[in-house]
């Protein structure tokens, strides 16, 4: 018994502790804030006591005749602090250290910067909207913004955010808060704000509560009038004032007090609750307990200035309770009644010194005991990292919602034969969403305004409806046009509908019904993240994960959110969401591009890194060629070489495989009876796909066609000379009958030893197309990249693309004596018409990344197996890896010793391939990490090999694994 009550003593103890504790208190060096503060105090004349109350306004792109003003009444009034707006980053930090270097006591400066400078300053970072954040489930990832935005604040000189935004926004018609606040509910709206609390303050930048005691339940605005709210004491108590009593028990350094008429708390249908005695003095400080700082709102709102005469708001204010008289409507006025009021005795010495002295405890607390004035060197970098780029993106990830989810249509995973519209309505920009779309698959984009818009739409299976409105300021309209809600309404009842809601979600109120709409996202802003990871999600890219931090209606309350499973399909995300040293990791990719474009190992390249099915990184460096005519892009073209053979010609063999069509232990006579009587008959299918089997490297079937030229090539296509194998160049078209009977009856090499060779894809092809009946060409695409949705890998890629989008591989001066543009450059896969087993595919790093992503998802994409794990595992394993060969079936494999096609730094489960033109591609399931890098190394010719001999691309994988925490 005495043990309880001892526990529950403490527990007792703890609490009024934490209710009695003074957020402005330093505790660390709270001796020597007391002294400074009081050293400052007792040499402080009436007129600075009552200056420091008074904190004023500034435009950082104010004219100098209004910026002069404002220092003369700093000088003259002795004023405390300054509020920044509207400028920009540059022209505050310099108006800030002037006005620091001609205070006689450091000004405490004060910002709105709820979601970051972007708030207040021209081209400064945004971070997201409260009501995003609202809908974010992860306290921990709200604080990291919070800290990013404190950070922002603290290098321009900002002492004071005035955030969080604490309302609890039940009035859809809030003209003022809506967007700013985290949404309606008071638990989601006190987690969101305590945890913005600990991450401005994690910086030592305060922060201030606001509005108090609730300004979400209106739909009125306090700079134009003076709003009511008409609840009862119990329900503000229960409710609006709910967040404050918490937040005040976790350091919270100060509330703002709001212009609202609240009877119930006022006792008075005219006074404004910022001059209200009992909400300021009686309610916050002395039953809430509240011992930091109390500011006004700006007093020139019209919610106060309308009060009494010059100068009366003001004075009214501090007779209230407030500490700091934040921008007063007639400085002069409220000077000189303050001044009066206090000379009259109205204003005690003991009220006048207890609002000083707390403004100067927070001075000290930010540092302003040992001001420093603030660099502007690396300013603007500073202000927009790429860590905060990657908090952004993840805010973003974590708040897109999905609403409602009829029949499953989300995530869509069938892509082929799956006609797909986009139908564009709002006023705001969309190039980001419909591109990302299109990234997936193929989708016609329409707007609200296009010819026989319903008609043309019947064609398609599913329309996804953007609703796109500015997000520049929380205040744009965000309402759907009447028009467009009978469109979105008539769509419906005829197509499956996808519709994406980027703007606030009240504009979904204005449906008459959610009935026919089979699905809706929630996707809050009309930010680009919000655009893309929108796409993501309705392709299964992303998973939504998201929840409503306000009500749509009964049938959607708070709360609501629906939950999606990724399809195994690629996103984006920044490496620093992924856990590598970004820094480290772009300094070290960027300083060995130089060293490659500089030493001329090749003129150009494209590098891909993915983590988790996220690509992390997808850069293009240099130029197509040395003339540096055409810079490389991410969706150009490489002759992808011999990756030719793990991205088309052997997945089809797995697949075979898989249906026991064929076994790895068959002989090559078992799938091509005409090998029965040849050398090769009883070699293996495995021992041939792990480069076991004394097969020659390759055969260079062009030689013996170059000294009677005549006979085998036209410069014009006919029957007779159809295979193209460069521009106005054919070969003879029963060539490829030819070829096929030379690697018959090539020899085979004498000893039994690993030996890398291009000709058991020629077999390969040879078995495939006779098993399929159709051409290697049509089957990956049929079979693979169609369904997968991967756009960019095929054969011919003249047919595909224009050829500044093509880049050329090689000046052949040997063969077929010109620049080997758009054509297949190994002279085998030309002379078989293009599509060879072995080499002729042409992509990007991202469709590269596409397939191997399937591989490293153990055969699944977009919702489809096109493999069995156990497919899988038979071909990525080293069955010859104790007689020193280290390939799998087709793949390659890390070394085995010292020598190898990898940095040595991944795992044995890894697998991938390299190509002869400058390719490489390479997953590692151990760590689900993917590389892809294209170039066109042996332009202009193949004997560049600097590329090889300095190892660049597994360079380039070590550091990977390097910058990749443990």
């Amino acid at each position: 018994m005495t043990k309880n009550f001892l526990l529950l003593a403490l527990l007792v103890a703890n609490f009024f502790y934490a209710q009695n504790k003074n957020p402005l208190i330093d505790e660390l060096n709270k001796d020597d804030q007391r002294q400074w503060a009081d050293s400052i105090y007792k040499n402080m004349s009436l007129d600075q006591k009552i200056g420091q109350l008074f904190m004023l306004d500034i435009f950082s792109s104010a004219s100098d005749k209004d910026i002069n003003f404002l220092k003369h009444r700093l000088k003259k009034y002795h004023i405390g602090g300054i509020i920044f707006s509207k400028g920009t980053a540059e022209k505050q930090v310099k108006l800030t250290n002037e006005f620091q270097n001609m205070a006689e006591t450091p000004l405490l400066i004060g910002m709105d910067a709820e979601w970051g400078l972007a708030m207040r300053l021209e081209n400064s970072f945004a971070f997201p909207y409260n009501m995003t954040l609202g809908a974010i489930d992860d306290n921990n990832l709200v604080f990291d913004v919070a800290k990013q935005i404190a950070q922002h604040s603290k290098r321009v000189g900002v002492h004071f955010n005035f955030a969080p935004v604490v309302d609890l926004n039940s009035n859809p018609k809030n003209p003022i808060i809506g967007n700013r606040a985290f949404g309606e509910g008071k638990q989601n709206v006190t987690s969101k704000s305590i945890a913005l609390i600990k991450g401005f303050q994690s910086e030592d930048v305060l922060t201030s509560a606001k509005h108090f005691p609730g300004h979400g339940d209106t739909d009125q605005d306090s700079h134009k009038l003076l709003p009511s709210i008409d609840a009862d004491s119990t329900r503000l108590m229960d409710t609006e004032i709910y967040p404050y009593r918490k937040l005040i028990n976790y350091d919270l350094t100060s509330v703002m007090v709001a212009h609202l008429k609240v009877p119930a708390l006022t006792d008075s249908e005219t006074l404004p609750t910022s001059l209200s005695k009992k909400v300021v003095t009686d309610l916050l400080q002395n039953e809430m307990n509240f011992k930091g700082l109390i500011f006004t709102d700006a007093l020139n709102m019209k919610g106060a200035s309308q009060y009494g005469g010059p100068g009366e708001a003001e004075l009214q204010a501090f007779l209230a309770g407030n500490d700091i008289l934040l921008i007063p409507n007639d400085l002069d006025a409220a000077f000189d009644k303050i001044k009066k009021a206090y000379n009259d005795g109205i204003i005690t010495d003991k009220r006048l010194s207890n609002s000083v002295r707390k403004i100067l405890f927070a001075k000290y607390k930010v540092g302003l005991k040992s001001y420093q004035p603030i660099s502007q060197v690396n300013l603007k970098q500073d202000l927009a990292t790429d860590q905060n780029k990657a908090t952004r993106f993840k805010a973003f990830q974590k708040a897109i919602t999905l609403v409602k989810n009829d029949l499953g249509l989300l995530p869509i995973a069938d892509l082929q034969d799956h006609k797909i519209a986009y139908v564009k309505l709002g006023d705001a920009q969309a190039e980001k969403f419909y591109k990302t779309l299109t990234d997936y698959t193929e989708v016609d984009y329409f707007t609200s305004e296009s010819d026989k818009l319903l008609e043309k739409l019947k064609a398609y299976q599913t329309v996804i409806i953007g609703h796109h409105k500015s997000d520049e300021t929380p205040w744009k309209s965000y309402e759907l046009r009447s028009f467009e809600i009978k469109l979105i309404q008539l769509i419906a009842k005829q197509n499956n509908v996808v519709l994406a809601n980027f703007t606030s979600p009240y504009a979904l109120l204005d449906l008459d019904s959610f009935l026919p709409i089979e699905s809706i996202i929630q996707s809050y802003q009309n930010a680009d993240e919000a655009q893309q990871i929108t796409a993501e999600i309705i392709f299964g890219a992303s998973e939504a994960v998201g929840q409503l931090p306000v009500s749509i209606t009964s049938a959607y309350p708070e709360g609501t959110g629906l939950k999606t499973k990724s399809l195994g399909r690629l996103g984006y995300d920044f490496l620093e969401n992924k856990n590598f040293d970004a820094t480290k990791l772009r300094s070290q990719i960027d300083s060995i591009a130089n060293v490659i474009l500089s030493n001329e190992m090749s003129p150009g390249f494209q590098l891909l890194i993915a983590k988790d099915k996220k690509i992390l990184f997808e850069k293009s460096y240099g130029f197509h060629t040395y003339d540096k005519k055409i810079n490389v892009k991410n969706d150009d073209l490489y002759d992808l070489a011999s990756l030719t053979k793990i991205l088309a010609t052997l997945p089809i063999f797995m697949r075979l495989e898989e249906e026991n069509k064929v076994d790895i232990e068959d002989h090559i006579k078992d799938i091509l009876p005409d090998y029965e009587s040849s050398n090769k008959g009883d070699i293996s299918l495995k021992r041939m796909l792990s480069h076991y089997a004394k097969l020659e490297a390759w055969i260079p079937f062009y030689i013996n066609t170059l000294e009677t030229k005549n006979d085998y090539y036209r410069n014009e296509k006919s029957d007779e000379f159809s295979i193209q194998v460069a521009e106005k160049l054919y070969l003879r078209s029963d060539y490829k009958d030819s070829i096929y009977e030379k690697v018959k009856r090539s020899e085979l090499r004498t000893k039994d030893e690993y030996k890398y060779s291009d000709l058991p894809f020629y077999i390969l092809k040879e078995y495939i197309e006779k098993s399929y009946q159709d051409s290697l060409e049509n089957l990956v695409q049929d079979l693979f990249y169609k369904p997968m949705g991967i756009q960019n890998l095929f054969y011919f890629p003249r047919d595909h693309a224009p050829l500044s989008r093509i880049v050329p591989t090689e000046n052949d001066e040997l063969w077929r004596k010109q620049l080997i543009h758009g054509y297949v450059h190994d002279q085998g896969a030309a002379m078989l018409g293009g599509v060879g087993g072995h080499a002729g595919l042409f992509g990007n790093a991202k469709s590269v990344a596409q397939m191997m992503q399937m591989y490293l998802n153990d055969g699944y994409y977009g919702g489809k197996n096109y493999f069995l794990p156990r497919t899988l595992n038979t071909f990525n394993k080293c069955y010859y890896c104790d007689e020193d060969v280290r390939r799998g079936l087709g793949f390659d494999k890390p070394q085995l010793d010292d020598i190898g096609p990898t940095c040595g730094c991944l795992s044995m489960t890894s697998f991938g391939h390299s190509g002869f033109t400058g390719t490489y591609a390479w997953v590692d399931p151990s760590t689900d990490i993917l590389y892809v890098f294209l170039s066109n190394r042996i332009f202009p010719d193949a004997t560049n090999r600097q590329l090889i001999t300095e190892d660049i691309r597994t360079k380039l994988q070590q550091y990977i694994y390097d910058a990749l925490y443990d």
